[in-house]
């Protein structure tokens, strides 16, 4: 086998075991680029910002591209490129990388597991309709992809987050860079291009000294919800969808649920 190829099975097997953890997000090196510098990013899986560097692998990705402005093009890089992200900017403004994930497959062992999880992410009206369903309480599968945005401020980072049209997504309605936050982050929690209303959106705040704290909020009839932050700050924001199978995930993997997890970071000047 040649060492290409056998880095990328490796890869794609370390890889598969990581992404079992929980949040997926896209992680800066800086969320403060000048100009003439690349915007370099880490894709991580884990928990409260911490967790593992993943690699640039396409087979692992539908969607990896960088906007700024009207201006939207896949992110360029060599299997295996750590971080995943190193691009030069087009110029000065907001930066938005923009990643989806390929489906992966995970198995219940325990029904406790499964109710942990839906718990945490508020979806506790999945345990009912498992039930009806007459599905295993043991040995059933869920289908998950990721659906991660980060902003990042290229010199002046003038400019406005807007929709990209991911299945699930976290749209910013204000820029943390430009605008005046001091009363909140405006948001809008998306599925499928319709307002989430009335859901859970998860915040992760880390502070300068990497303290990391957690809320929940809900969204509105809009499917607005306006984040506190504070200068100095970085955030990420994790909302979680959850459904049935269905079509070849269904059919081809016998998955029975299946999980999008819509994620986006920034930060807040100090």
């Amino acid at each position: 086998m040649r060492p290409t190829i056998l880095f990328l099975a490796l890869s794609l097997v370390l890889q598969g075991d990581i992404a079992r953890g929980h949040e997926f997000w896209i992680d800066p090196l800086d969320f403060f680029v000048t100009g003439g510098e690349p915007i370099e990013a880490d894709l991580r899986v884990g928990q409260d910002f911490e967790g593992g560097a993943l690699s640039f692998l396409p087979p692992q990705f539908r969607r990896f591209d960088l906007a700024q402005g009207a201006a939207v093009g896949p992110v360029e890089g060599r299997i295996g490129d750590r971080p995943a992200l190193s691009q030069a900017p087009a110029g000065e403004g907001l930066a938005v990388a923009i990643h989806v994930t390929t489906d992966s497959i995970l198995t219940y062992s325990a029904w406790e597991d499964f109710v942990a999880f839906v718990e945490h992410k508020d979806a506790t009206w999945t345990l009912e309709a498992h039930k009806a369903a007459r599905l295993p309480d043991a040995g059933f599968r869920e289908a998950y992809s990721r659906y991660a945005k980060s902003l990042v401020a290229v010199g002046n980072g003038a400019g406005a987050d807007r929709e990209y049209g991911l299945l699930a997504e976290i749209v910013a309605l204000a820029n943390p860079y430009t605008d005046d936050v001091s009363d909140g982050l405006p948001v809008r929690v998306l599925y499928e291009g319709e307002p989430r209303r009335a859901e859970q959106l998860e915040v992760f705040e880390k502070a300068p000294d990497g303290q990391v704290t957690v809320t929940r909020l809900r969204t509105d009839a809009e499917g607005v919800v306006t984040v506190p932050v504070r200068p100095g700050h970085e955030y990420m924001l994790d909302s979680v969808v959850l459904r049935r199978a269905e079509g070849a995930l269904a059919d081809d993997r016998g998955a029975v649920w299946e999980s999008l997890w819509a994620n986006l970071t920034f930060a807040v000047p100090g």
